[in-house]
């Protein structure tokens, strides 16, 4: 167990931040921490974009709420969405009281801010109620300035060139 956890963000429109928070799940594993992830929206456009069966099988616990697709273009239904983005802030809420991960990932819950389905005084409340010891790592495009200001560590990761604009196709085992 961590005597200080600290919040870490990874924001930006480049590739890696789920990528990124993954790499610190793998470490903390071999590390002998606790390691809990929990999606939001990862169900863009039918693929696996979160790696969750490869963190089950090293022992990572494994959530995901709000899947419908957000990414894929669309029609949605914005309350249902929103109900799913609760429910996941409830469970986390849960996972915060029985204190027993080390390493708490919350992929893409920024884009649930950014999206309007969380108010950013509901994500603030969270980082704020996390127990001490807890490393909290959340992810996701265009994080607020006053999400930001409450974390330890933030990293933009910025997009320079990206096989996407020249109309290259996802591949499976290295976007999804």
């Amino acid at each position: 167990m961590l005597k200080k956890g600290l919040i870490q963000i990874y924001t930006g429109r480049g590739k890696g931040k789920t990528t990124a928070a993954m790499g610190l799940a793998l470490r903390a594993v071999e590390g002998d921490l606790k390691v809990c992830y929990v999606s939001f929206h990862k169900n863009c456009g039918g693929y696996n974009c979160g790696g969750a069966a490869m963190l089950k099988k090293i022992g990572i616990s494994v959530y995901g709420f709000a899947e419908e697709s957000i990414c894929d273009g669309k029609n949605f239904n914005k309350d249902e969405i929103r109900n799913d983005c609760l429910k996941g802030l409830e469970a986390i809420k849960s996972i915060f009281k029985e204190n027993k991960y080390d390493v708490l990932i919350l992929d893409e819950i920024i884009i649930s801010v950014r999206e309007g389905f969380l108010k950013e005084n509901e994500v603030l409340d969270l980082m704020e109620s996390k127990p001490a010891s807890l490393e909290l790592v959340m992810t996701g495009r265009d994080a607020s300035e006053n999400i930001i200001k409450k974390a330890d560590l933030v990293s933009e990761i910025k997009k320079i060139k990206h096989p996407y604009d020249t109309g290259k196709k996802a591949r499976r085992g290295i976007e999804y």
